[in-house]
């Protein structure tokens, strides 16, 4: 029996038992006939609780707001705050560190080629490549409670209250309630939304606000619901700026619909009540946004993300875009994300199209919805027949588009919908609700089920604690795997230890992985007790070990199993890895005529007899302290062979990678 309970606790920890979503789903649609037919009324007990507090709205509101704050905050001790590891999460807090040192942007280092990495500007500035709302968020957080994450924990609070208020607007206020639990029971405490740096739960937010400003508008139009809506707008813009626009145009069409159709009885009322207000906040987010890509990008109609992806990318966002062509790049781990990673996301997001796109959805249903909250969901065609809920089913036909042609997907690039989600759940339940077989209360008993089975569904998660970190991807319904401890490790040691420090970072040659990246710093690079820096060539590594003379100087292997830090000076040395001749940022390879001058000389003096692919590269390495590609492709000449220096060269300039 010991062994039986090791193996079922083993399995359930590295994620390889079904989701128990779906055994909990089952378990409820067998309960629900069962509790009707005996009547067992306890079930719903609940409700009448929550009904009563239902009544007070505000109080509603702060319920949801406070149940994922009060859940997170008590799990602390065992599930401390997440270290950041994807690309996505430092260019955020990035963002968040340079506001709250008061700052848009931060000026290009003179040493920018070893800080350049994804998701981020290193010229003309240094600063984040992404949307400023999540960094606005995880600034609050580390200027108010002296940590970024705090942030995320009040962010994800905010999200939860948004969708309850939001929801006040479309359905009694007890279903309200019911919406903003279930939100904050599925997002709001085991989800990367509330355990990472680059959730959804910013625009998730503001796509609330605009959601439950329209009914309101459309009722009783006030100047105050307006701005309510600007600003959810504003959120939206930036934030998940695409999907955000997507979603918004989704969502306001009725209210424009409504304005030029003239069924406000006073036009004069309508402009200073709606039209005015809601220009206002617009015109100011637009100003806003404006001086933001200005100082960011030098212009202020292009945003930092644009001008990242038209220097950085060769793959376009969307599907149907065609690849454009290949930039240069100062190292080699970029080159592999670039034209590696992303160019096989590209693939794979076009070939098979249908396959690919039924898998994105599936994904964003899993994450959403799973198997529980669908059973509301069965009651679709009668939400299709009933005038009032068809626009909301149309609205999510506008959107579903937009989320399938992108290259890359994420749960948190629907996020700007969770609340008409959270909608279309409740008003399924609704409808449920009143379905009867043969007298019995079927419907009844199976909505009192989906909230206790949620909060079941909730406690499992925690129970079964991290998914493991090397099970990629990690089960939906697991909490999110611990990431980033070895780089978190490091930078503690060295935070402890006296005095400032460089720690300059080595990648394995080959099987990196391009989404395990170290080099991240804050925006005060030089003011920084820790900066991690990208080790390059042998003379860029002296100019930068110049630069930061004051400091001690270490070498990381990140790519091994237990990384630790070695003393630059002790450290074997490692040519860099081959990137492609006219590198702008790697000084020995930016003259292309001056490397083949170079290597010439090399060969004049030191090398008689017949010279081949093999001797060639090494005198290049010797030169540029920069590793030759390997010759196994394309260098003719067999081992040992002699081959012309400008035969050997022409194949030099065409390589763009290692291998």
């Amino acid at each position: 029996m010991r062994q039986s309970v090791s193996y079922s606790r083993r399995a359930l920890l590295e994620g390889t038992i079904p989701n128990p979503a779906i055994p909990l789903t089952v378990a409820v649609l067998l309960i629900a006939p069962a509790g009707a037919y005996f009547r067992l009324r306890w079930l719903g007990r609940w409700e009448t609780l929550l009904a009563r507090l239902a009544h007070a709205r505000k109080a509603a509101i702060l319920l949801c707001a406070a149940l994922p704050l009060l859940l997170r905050a008590a799990l602390l001790p065992w599930f401390p705050p997440p270290q950041p590891r994807v690309q996505d999460e430092f260019t955020f807090l990035l963002g968040a560190d340079t506001l709250a040192h008061g700052r848009l942007a931060n000026p290009q280092h003179p040493e920018w080629v070893h800080f350049e990495n994804m998701h981020l500007l290193s010229r003309p500035v240094y600063a984040s490549a992404f949307p400023i709302g999540p960094s606005v968020a995880l600034a609050a957080g580390k200027l108010l409670f002296g940590h970024p994450w705090a942030g995320v924990w009040l962010g994800v609070a905010g999200m939860c209250g948004a969708i309850c208020w939001m929801l006040q607007g479309w359905v009694p206020q007890r279903w309200a309630l019911v919406g903003g639990l279930l939100a904050a029971l599925r997002f709001g405490v085991a989800t990367y939304w509330m355990n990472s740096y680059w959730g959804g739960a910013v625009a998730a937010a503001g796509g609330a606000l605009v959601l439950g400003a329209l009914p309101r508008l459309l009722r009783r139009p006030r100047w105050q619901l307006a701005a309510v809506m600007g600003a959810g707008l504003a959120i939206l813009a930036n934030s998940r700026p695409f999907e955000g626009a997507v979603f918004s145009l989704a969502v306001t069409t009725p209210l424009l619909v409504w304005i030029f159709r003239g069924r406000y009885p006073s036009r004069r009322a309508l402009t200073r009540r709606v039209i005015l207000p809601l220009g206002v906040v617009l015109a100011v987010t637009g100003a806003g946004m404006g001086y933001y890509f200005a100082r960011v990008s030098g212009k202020p109609w292009v945003m930092p993300y644009v001008l990242y992806r038209n220097t950085m990318g060769a793959v376009p966002h969307f599907i149907f875009q065609s690849p454009t062509a290949e930039p240069y790049y100062n190292n080699a781990e970029m080159r592999d994300f670039f034209m590696g990673w992303e160019v096989l996301s590209y693939q794979a997001a076009r070939h098979p199209l249908v396959k690919a796109m039924w898998r994105r959805m599936e994904e964003y249903w899993r994450f959403y919805l799973g198997p529980l909250l669908s059973i509301p969901l069965l009651v679709l065609p009668q939400l299709w027949r009933d005038r009032r809920t068809r626009p909301l089913l149309l609205m999510m036909t506008l959107i579903a588009p937009a989320l399938a042609g992108q290259v890359w997907q994420a749960a948190h690039y629907a996020a700007p919908a969770t609340g008409l989600i959270m909608l279309m759940v409740v008003l399924g339940m609704q409808k449920l609700r009143r379905w009867r077989w043969r007298q019995l209360l079927i419907g009844r008993t199976l909505v009192s089920c989906i909230v206790p089975a949620s909060a079941l569904l909730l406690a499992m998660q925690v129970a079964a604690g991290p998914a493991s970190a090397e099970r990629l991807p990690s089960p939906a319904w697991r909490w999110p795997p611990r990431q980033g401890e070895a780089r978190a490790k490091i930078q503690r040691q060295l935070a402890a230890s006296p005095g400032k420090h460089l720690v300059l970072v080595r990648y394995a040659l080959r099987n990196h992985d391009t989404g395990n990246e170290w080099v991240y710093n804050d925006a005060d690079i030089d003011g920084s007790r820790v900066v991690w820096a990208r080790e390059l060539d042998f003379r860029s590594n002296q100019k930068l070990l110049r630069y930061f003379e004051d400091r001690h100087v270490w070498l990381v292997e990140a790519d091994l199993p237990d990384p630790q830090l070695v003393a630059y000076r002790d450290a074997s040395f490692r040519p860099m890895p081959f990137v492609r001749l006219g590198a702008p940022g790697i000084e020995v390879l930016r003259s292309v005529d001056e490397v083949r001058l170079r290597v010439r000389e090399q060969a004049a003096t030191a090398v008689t007899g017949p010279q081949g692919c093999a001797l060639w590269n090494a005198i290049f390495t010797r030169v540029t302290g920069v590793m030759a590609p390997e010759t196994n492709a394309g260098c003719g000449g067999k081992a040992g062979e002699a081959v012309p220096f400008e035969a050997w060269f022409s194949w030099l300039e065409h390589k763009r990678s290692p291998r």
